[in-house]
C-alpha cells in the first residue's frame, strides 16, 4: 500500500510539473512573439510596431477567446506550483480512502475543478484587459499606461493583502490538511466540490494580487515570476502570512513613492 501511495505521488506530482512547464513554455512563445511585434497568437495579424496600439484597440470574438486562453494557460503556470501540496495530499487522501476503487477520476476531479475557478476569473481578466485597450489605459504591449491606475491597482493590492478576508482565505490555502479535514466529502461529487472549494479560498487569495499585472506588463515575464514567487511563498513558507502582509506593506509604499511626485 506504501508503494502504491509513493507511485500515485510520484505521478500527480510529474504530471503538475509537467502542466506549470507547459504553461510557462507557451507564456514565454507568446512573449517571444510580442516582442517581434507579431499577435497573431492572440487573433490579431502580424503589425508594425508604429500601428500597433491602433490594432492592440480593434478586439474581436477570437481576439477575445484567445486572449481568455493566454489568462487561462499563465493562471494555470502562476497558481498550480502553489496548489501542488493541497492537490498531494488529496491524492495520497483519496487513495487511502478508497482502496477498492480507482482514485485517479476523484484526483482528475479536484484539479479540474480547482482550475475551473481560475477559468472564471480568466474570463473576467480579459474583459478588463479589454476595457482598458478600449480606455486607452493599456500599452500595445499590456503594460498600465496610467500613473493613477498604478497607483490605484498598488494601493488596493496592498490593502488587500492585510485584510481579515485576506487572512482567512490564506489560511485554508497554508493548511492542505485542516482544510481536507473540515471539508472532506466522500465521492466523486464530493472530490468536484472540495476542488471548486479550494479554488474558490485560492481565487479569494490571489485575485486582487493578478491585478498587479496590468502594473509590470501581462506578459513581462520577469514580473509574472515575481508575483507567482509571491504567491508561491505566502503559502508554503514557515512564517508565509507574514512574508505576504510584507508584500503588502512594500506595494503600499511603492504606491506612495509613486504618488508623492504627481500631488506636489
Amino acid at each position: 500500500m506504501e508503494r502504491i501511495l509513493i507511485r500515485d505521488r510520484a505521478l500527480v506530482f510529474i504530471a503538475l510539473a509537467g502542466l506549470s512547464i507547459l504553461s510557462w513554455a507557451y507564456l514565454a512563445v507568446l512573449a517571444m512573439d510580442m516582442a517581434q511585434g507579431d499577435m497573431s497568437m492572440m487573433g490579431m495579424a502580424a503589425i508594425a510596431t508604429g500601428s500597433m496600439q491602433a490594432t492592440m484597440s480593434q478586439w474581436t470574438a477570437t481576439t477575445f477567446a484567445l486572449m481568455g486562453v493566454m489568462w487561462f494557460v499563465m493562471m494555470v503556470g502562476m497558481m498550480v506550483p502553489s496548489a501542488a501540496p493541497m492537490i498531494l495530499l488529496f491524492a495520497t487522501v483519496t487513495r487511502k480512502q478508497a482502496r477498492e476503487e480507482n482514485p485517479g477520476l476523484r484526483i482528475v476531479l479536484f484539479t479540474s475543478t480547482y482550475l475551473f475557478i481560475w477559468a472564471m476569473f480568466s474570463i473576467a481578466a480579459t474583459a478588463a484587459q479589454w476595457a482598458l485597450t478600449e480606455a486607452a489605459l493599456l500599452s500595445p504591449m499590456m503594460i498600465g499606461t496610467s500613473k493613477w491606475l498604478t497607483i490605484g491597482l498598488l494601493t488596493a493590492c496592498g490593502i488587500y493583502q492585510l485584510t481579515p478576508l485576506k487572512q482567512a482565505c490564506l489560511g485554508k490555502c497554508r493548511s492542505p490538511l485542516g482544510f481536507l479535514m473540515s471539508k472532506w466529502q466522500p465521492g466523486d461529487l464530493g472530490a468536484l466540490k472540495m476542488g471548486l472549494s479550494h479554488g474558490a479560498y485560492c481565487l479569494g487569495c490571489c485575485w486582487l494580487l493578478m491585478g498587479l499585472l496590468f502594473v509590470g506588463g501581462v506578459m513581462n515575464l520577469l514580473w509574472v515570476a515575481l508575483i507567482a514567487v509571491l504567491v508561491l511563498g505566502e503559502k508554503v513558507l514557515p512564517r508565509g502570512d507574514l512574508f505576504g502582509k510584507v508584500g503588502g506593506g512594500v506595494m503600499l509604499a511603492l504606491a506612495a513613492y509613486i504618488a508623492l511626485p504627481a500631488i506636489s
